[in-house]
């Protein structure tokens, strides 16, 4: 399913539980166009879809990240990272200039959200060693794979950009969030290697003869 449509259809059903079953494949994008949640209908390369992109890889790989985690913390904070992707991904299927205000309404973006992961940020540093050197990704099976993940999160972010002017609205929370969520990512990384007991390893510049 598109991530357009899947979004959509997540956000428009986020409060009822319907009792249809929700068609995997429907034909319409065959063209190469797809709709928004406004119903409007763009090619499937335009940004929006871009972006929509970005974030399903990124939450995909957030899922490959709790299935190699053990801590139960982190795990708690992932699945509701995931349901907040959804959520942001809503925001950026609605073009404001062909939404409703009830379709404004129901993909509302709290910025409360970004002030939950730099609370998470600040309370999992606290038990963290000072961090004085660039430090590898790597450490723990979890932390290597929250590394990747980190670096998926600066990749979503970099594909809002080109909506900050033209989409408006929640657009500039979700920018902010994600900006966050790598902050978190490389924190939760290095919190799980800490958990593990894996020492970080620190960068040192090469010289020829270094092996």
């Amino acid at each position: 399913m598109n991530p357009a449509r899947c979004f959509s259809v997540v956000n428009r059903c986020s409060s009822y539980v319907s009792s249809r079953s929700m068609k995997i494949y429907t034909r319409t994008g065959d063209k190469g166009k797809t709709s928004t949640y406004t119903g409007k209908r763009l090619p499937k390369d335009d940004v929006i879809f871009g972006a929509l992109g970005a974030v399903d890889t990124l939450s995909s790989h957030i899922g490959l990240s709790r299935v190699h985690c053990q801590q139960d913390d982190i795990l708690q904070d992932l699945k509701s990272i995931q349901c907040n992707l959804q959520d942001l991904g809503s925001v950026i299927a609605t073009p404001r200039a062909s939404a409703t205000p009830q379709q404004l309404e129901n993909i509302s973006f709290s910025t409360e959200h970004i002030s939950n992961l730099e609370s998470k940020i600040d309370a999992y540093t606290g038990h963290l060693p000072p961090l004085t050197n660039f430090i590898l990704p790597s450490g723990s099976e979890c932390s290597a794979h929250l590394h990747v993940t980190r670096t998926f999160a600066r990749a979503a972010e970099r594909s809002i950009v080109p909506l900050l002017e033209q989409h408006g609205g929640d657009i500039d929370a979700v920018f902010k969030y994600l900006n966050r969520l790598s902050d978190y990512l490389f924190t939760a990384a290095r919190y799980c290697s800490h958990h593990d007991g894996i020492p970080e390893e620190i960068y040192t510049k090469q010289t020829l003869g270094d092996s």
